[in-house]
């Protein structure tokens, strides 16, 4: 006889565990299944080089919501945020340039490129701030169906404008930071290519698209919307990221959450039009009348279920949804931490550069992207070294450390040849250029971890490695997230909910699809 739960949430990444202690909290018997042999999902610590813990994929907190941290009670399990240094960024002819939540630091070093940037600084700022305000509210709402289709989608619509009437004014900031290029609303406000670069950097992070693409300049605020301390709201964990996936699985399970492991599902059953549960490549059936997946959308209605259970336009929404990726990370276990010749402690106002970009121009950040368009990998990668063992002691041995690279780009497909063959001399092009700002770098590497968009997608199973599960454009977000008419975490299946990065508000480790998903399951439960 099979199984049966209340809830059965398919993928044990940060988002379903979300999603799953919620519902265990709220009083159903839910249960979590994760493929791999860890729960975490992007969100995970491995010990992939004997005495050294990675932050696999995820390497910074910032998105993590207040809401989600203080609802779970995660300190209680373990989660502690440590803070990083402000962000340090080496630039052309020996200087660097520094960027600090603290805004007079940021405006001093800004001043030292131009006094005009750095005098309209705290106003753009306050301007981005009051968007992001708008945004954060949005974060937590479920996104209506403007299309009205029905008395209840016109009444949600209706509602949902009515809620926000008062933003109106601020409606033009929003549209002009969803469909412009980073580059352009940047220069909007600012003339030095070095400080728009600063700004501009995060808009590559995790996209396949340069500081001069329109709709660019969202990602921006997108990366900038963290609530916690540190310098522009990031900060590391201790333990590695995959910390946080621990301590809400604890949450969880310390009100009934049931967590299986090495649990791979490769069918969703239905029954006239209904999610009536799930079955394991195993051969098990577990019988449920509520499913939330939080893998893609792509595998979730194109691998789980047939064509022929979906509507046709719905499949074809979801076919098109947008994954490809260009974002590439290198773990490495190190004798000596990154140092840089251009970095100066007095001058920075910092004892060292935990947190660092490597890409000092919107020309630099754009032929990066350039490289890619064309299948190869960029000639000057943008680069995000991060260094989590200078202030946490728990995840390398004594005197060793941690360093990780993120950036991009590096094209989930190739020109000429495929990844198998080429990843090592991809590793040597990165870590040169790291030793040009950091001499002798790569001398001391005792092992590394290389991991391009084709290993992400292998091991997490986000379709081409998207670390947002899709693109952050304006017609992959909110009411259109991941396919328009179900943006609500629904789905054309009754009884079948998606709760994860594919699903409003999109990626990054911040728990918000799956506490949203959860909320709309127990209204749906509870009728």
């Amino acid at each position: 006889m099979a199984e049966r739960y209340d809830a059965v949430i398919i993928g044990g990444g940060h988002n379903g565990l979300t999603c799953g202690a919620y519902l265990a909290h709220a009083g159903l018997k839910t249960l979590v299944l994760e493929r791999r042999e860890m729960i975490g999902g992007a969100a995970v610590t491995e010990e992939v080089i004997p005495g050294f813990k990675f932050s696999v994929f995820s390497y910074l907190m910032s998105l993590l919501h207040p809401k989600v941290i203080a609802e779970l009670e995660l300190a209680k399990y373990g989660f502690k945020v440590l803070p990083a240094s402000d962000m340090f960024g080496p630039l052309p002819g020996g200087d660097f340039i520094v960027f600090s939540d603290k805004l007079e630091k940021t405006q001093s070093h800004f001043a030292r490129f131009s006094k005009k940037d750095a005098e309209i600084y705290p106003h753009f700022d306050r301007y981005l701030m009051e968007a992001a305000t708008i945004v954060r509210k949005l974060l937590l709402e479920t996104p209506p169906d403007p299309s009205c289709r029905n008395w209840k989608a016109f009444k949600e619509t209706a509602g949902f404008l009515w809620k926000y009437r008062k933003i109106g004014g601020k409606l033009f900031r929003l549209i002009d930071l969803m469909t412009m290029s980073a580059d352009a609303y940047l220069s909007e406000w600012f003339e030095n290519t070095y400080v728009k670069a600063v700004l501009a950097y995060y808009c590559g992070i995790g996209t396949f698209a340069g500081p001069k693409s329109p709709g660019s300049a969202y990602v921006i605020m997108h990366h900038v919307m963290g609530e916690h301390a540190g310098a522009g709201g990031w900060g590391f964990v201790r333990g590695g990221m995959g910390a946080i996936s621990q301590a809400i699985a604890a949450s969880g399970k310390a009100k009934g959450l049931a967590i299986r492991t090495n649990a791979e599902v490769v069918n969703i059953e239905t029954t006239n039009g209904r999610a009536t549960g799930v079955t394991l490549a195993d051969g098990t059936r577990i019988e449920t009348g509520t499913v939330a997946s939080n893998v893609s959308a792509k595998l979730t209605f194109l691998k789980f279920l047939s064509a022929d259970k979906l509507p046709g336009e719905f499949v074809r929404d979801i076919a098109s949804y947008r994954t490809y990726s260009t974002a590439f990370k290198i773990n490495i276990a190190c004798e000596r931490l990154p140092s840089y010749k251009v970095f100066d402690p007095e001058k920075c106002g910092f004892s060292y550069p935990s947190y660092t970009h490597i890409g000092p121009s919107i020309d630099y950040l754009e032929r990066a992207y350039d490289d890619a368009k064309y299948g190869e990998w960029s000639r000057e990668p943008f680069i995000t070294p991060v260094t989590p063992s200078h202030v946490d002691d728990s995840i390398s041995p004594p005197g060793k450390h941690v360093v990780h690279l993120f950036g991009g780009h590096a094209p989930y497909s190739l020109r000429e040849g495929d990844w198998g063959p080429r990843k090592d001399e991809f590793a040597k092009h990165v870590l040169k250029i790291v030793d040009e700002h950091a001499p002798g770098f790569s001398d001391g590497i005792i092992g590394m971890q290389v991991l391009t968009p084709p290993d992400i997608e292998a091991k997490i199973g986000s379709p081409h490695g998207h670390i947002f599960h899709g693109e952050l454009q304006a017609d992959q977000l909110f009411f259109a997230r991941p396919a328009p008419h179900f943006a609500d975490y629904r789905s054309p299946i009754k009884g079948l909910y998606q709760c994860g990065s594919s699903a409003h508000p999109g990626g990054g480790v911040g728990g918000v699809p799956g506490h949203n998903a959860a909320r709309e399951i127990l209204k749906d439960f509870r009728r």
